[in-house]
C-alpha cells in the first residue's frame, strides 16, 4: 500500500522512533481502511507491542513530544512537528459491562484485533506499507461489507454502541444487504442501548446521518425497532431519503442536522426533545430548531421578495438548510426546478447589513436609552417591508422621520 499520507515527515518522524528502539509499531484501522478504498485518510493511529512506558521513553530519546492521554488503556500521544499520534500499547479484553472495558496488555496482533469491532477496522500496516490482515479483514472492505468480528453478541455485549457503529459503518462503507448475523444481534440486543450515556448516542448518531447511504440504512433501523430507542417514535425516513435526494441534486454535502429535522423533528418545539435526547451542544440544538423551522414563505409558491426577509433573519446557512427540510418535507421530488431556485436563493441574493447603528440615531439628537432601539426597529421593520430598498437618501430620511417623531 502507498500513499502521500504514509509519506509525510511527521509520520516517518514517528516510525524512526520506533525503529531506532527496535520496537515493532503499525498504522491501524481508519487510515488503512479509507486509504486502501481511495478515500481521505485525516488521523493516523499506530497499535505496537510496546509498554507505554516505554513508548514514552523512545519518543522523548528521539526528540519527540509524549503525552499519556489515555494511559489506563494503553494510549500515549506521540508528537512529531506539532502533528499527534495516538499510539496504543496491543491489549486484549479483560473484562467488560457493554460500556466500558477493562483490558491487558499483550505481544500478539491477532489478539489485538480480535478485540476491535469490525474486520475492516482490523488492517495494519507497517512503515513500508505492507499490510498486514489477521481475521479477514480486506476481502470484507473489497465487498464492502461491514461485518463483526467473530460473534457479534459477544462484540455487542462488550460495548453497547456498537450497535449504532454498526448502522453507521454499513452507512458509510457498506453496500447492499446488512450482514445477516450483525443485523439479527443489533435487533436481539437493541436493549442494551438504554446501558450508554445519552452523549455517546447522540455523537454515534450525528455521524450516522452524515454517512452516504443513511437515508436506506436508517429505514432498516425503523423497521426494526432500533430507531425508536434513540431519537423518537414518529421517525420518518420516507422524508430523510427525499433530503438525501435533494442534496445530490443540488451538490451539497451531507449535512447531518437537516437530516435530523427532516427524519424526527416536525416543528421546531420538538427540536427541544431530540436535542435533549441526544445531547447535542447548544449550537447543534439551535441550527437543528432552524432547520426544522415552519414557515409558508419558504415554499416556492412565495415570490423572492417574500423569502428574501426569512433569508435576512436566519442568515445564508441556516436558510439553506430550512429550505431543503420544507422541500423534502413537502413531497416534491427532488428534479422539482421551483423548490430548486428556492433552495438557491441565497447564491443569487446575499442579505444586506443594517445599513445604521444606535450611533447614527444618536447624531439625530435621541438620547441614549430604549429609545433608540426602538427606532433602529422600526427603521428595520421598515426597510424589509420595502424590499430592502438601498438608496441612501431614502434610508436617511426614514431614519429622520423616525426620530423627529421620537421626539415629539
Amino acid at each position: 500500500m502507498s500513499g502521500a499520507w504514509l509519506e509525510t515527515e511527521p509520520l516517518r518522524k514517528a516510525f524512526a522512533a520506533f525503529a531506532a528502539a527496535h520496537a515493532d509499531v503499525r498504522v491501524v484501522g481508519g487510515a488503512v481502511r479509507n486509504s486502501l478504498i481511495g478515500r481521505p485518510v485525516t488521523e493516523v493511529d499506530l497499535a505496537t507491542p510496546a509498554t507505554p512506558d516505554a513508548v514514552i521513553r523512545l519518543a522523548k530519546d528521539a526528540g519527540l513530544g509524549a503525552h499519556p492521554t489515555g494511559i489506563d488503556h494503553g494510549t500515549v500521544t506521540v508528537v512529531a512537528d506539532g502533528v499527534g499520534f495516538e499510539v496504543t500499547t496491543l491489549r486484549r479484553d479483560v473484562e467488560t459491562d457493554g460500556r466500558h472495558a477493562v483490558v491487558a496488555f499483550t505481544t500478539s496482533w491477532e489478539e489485538d484485533a480480535r478485540r476491535r469491532d469490525f474486520t475492516i477496522n482490523a488492517l495494519y500496516c507497517d512503515a513500508a506499507g505492507m499490510i498486514y490482515d489477521p481475521i479477514g479483514g480486506l476481502q470484507d472492505l473489497r465487498r464492502r461489507h461491514v461485518r463483526f468480528i467473530g460473534d457479534p453478541a459477544a462484540r455487542i455485549r462488550e460495548d453497547y454502541l456498537r450497535i449504532l457503529r454498526f448502522f453507521r459503518f454499513s452507512a458509510e462503507y457498506g453496500k447492499g444487504q446488512l450482514d445477516t448475523d450483525g443485523l439479527a444481534a443489533t435487533v436481539a440486543m437493541k436493549d442494551g442501548l438504554s446501558r450508554l450515556a445519552a452523549e455517546r448516542i447522540g455523537g454515534e448518531m450525528l455521524k450516522l446521518l452524515a454517512a452516504a447511504h443513511a437515508a436506506e440504512v436508517v429505514g432498516v433501523m425503523h423497521q426494526t425497532g432500533i430507531l425508536r430507542l434513540v431519537v423518537s417514535d414518529h421517525g420518518d425516513p420516507d422524508c430523510l431519503a427525499r433530503l438525501e435526494a435533494i442534496e445530490a441534486a443540488l451538490g451539497q454535502p451531507p449535512d447531518a442536522l437537516a437530516r435530523l429535522a427532516a427524519l424526527v423533528v416536525p416543528d421546531p418545539s420538538h427540536s427541544d426533545v431530540i436535542a435533549r435526547q441526544l445531547r447535542l451542544s447548544n449550537a447543534d440544538a439551535e441550527a437543528l430548531k432552524t432547520a426544522a423551522i415552519v414557515n409558508p414563505k419558504l415554499d416556492p409558491s412565495w415570490p423572492d421578495a417574500e423569502a428574501r426577509p426569512v433569508l435576512y433573519a436566519l442568515g445564508e446557512d441556516a436558510f439553506r438548510r430550512a429550505v431543503r427540510v420544507a422541500w423534502a418535507r413537502s413531497g416534491a421530488p427532488a428534479t422539482d426546478t421551483d423548490w430548486r431556485r428556492r433552495a438557491l436563493l441565497a447564491d443569487r441574493w446575499s442579505p444586506p447589513k443594517m445599513p445604521f447603528t444606535g450611533g447614527d440615531v444618536v447624531a439625530l439628537g435621541i438620547g441614549p436609552g430604549p429609545a433608540v432601539g426602538k427606532i433602529l426597529k422600526s427603521f428595520e421593520r421598515w426597510w424589509i417591508a420595502g424590499d430592502f430598498p438601498g438608496d441612501r437618501a431614502e434610508q436617511q430620511r426614514k431614519l429622520k422621520d423616525l426620530a423627529r417623531n421620537a421626539l415629539g
